[in-house]
């Protein structure tokens, strides 16, 4: 399986910080957030890899290159104007070759077992698989609803109606982990903005089965200056540690 770190965003809630570094090369704990999601993708035998970018992209193909110091190959999906979630993965469309892809995004710092992940993915057979979080500010995220056998039916509201249910819903926040196939991006146009988000909701609301899988381990999301703050602290006591 190949994947995407999403990479190209501008960071702006992290400034001072990121006006000369991008925001996926802030270090964690020493070692740049990027390069803790590479050494997550490897550690499951991920080894192909794609990196989008925008704002200082040049300074994270400096660092990481092709990708070879970490036994990897990693290339690059540069983006002139920024192309949101769903424009991103469709301009790197043609490197997944209509295959199922993981996709991370680059403010995502995470202990996640993949390989039960993709494990799930492959079982499951739905066309979609995200990575979901109990959380009790889920609707502030923008909620995904899941049943007892992890199909999700709405995502931000939209999907399967809820006079078509036959069973309880439970609301729980995206973490920002997806394997998809890319004919979730057939028909999405190129070079144009969208979010993938709107791509599932549209799966949803077609009957396409999408299925959450629940991770209850270490989560952050470094979008803030206090969240970056508390990952740093967590890395420090040893909570958090690169995948090796």
């Amino acid at each position: 399986m190949k994947a995407m770190i999403l990479a190209a965003g501008l960071g702006t809630r992290l400034r001072p910080l990121t006006n000369t570094i991008p925001k996926p090369l802030l270090p964690v704990g020493g070692t740049p957030l990027i390069i803790w999601n590479l050494l997550l993708l490897r550690a499951c035998g991920i080894r192909d890899v794609i990196i989008n970018l925008h704002y200082l992209g040049h300074l994270i193909e400096e660092a990481i290159g092709d990708g070879s110091g970490w036994d990897m190959q990693v290339r690059y999906s540069h983006e002139p104007t920024l192309l949101g979630t769903g424009g991103g993965l469709k301009a790197a469309e043609w490197f997944f070759e209509h295959h199922p892809f993981l996709v991370i995004n680059g403010d995502t710092l995470i202990d996640l077992d993949v390989k039960t992940l993709v494990e799930f993915h492959q079982t499951h057979g739905g066309v979609a698989t995200l990575v979901l979080r109990d959380d009790p500010q889920a609707a502030q995220w923008g909620a995904v609803e899941s049943d007892a056998q992890n199909r999700i039916f709405r995502i931000n509201g939209r999907g399967m109606s809820k006079a078509e249910l036959t069973g309880p819903l439970f609301e729980r926040m995206f973490a920002g982990v997806h394997i998809l196939h890319p004919s979730i991006l057939h028909d999405a146009p190129a070079d144009r903005s969208f979010s993938i988000i709107d791509s599932y909701m549209n799966e949803l609301v077609r009957g396409s089965k999408l299925f959450g899988f629940l991770h209850a381990a270490y989560w952050s999301d470094i979008g803030t200056m206090a969240r970056y703050a508390q990952a740093q602290a967590d890395a420090e006591a040893g909570v958090i540690a690169p995948t090796t």
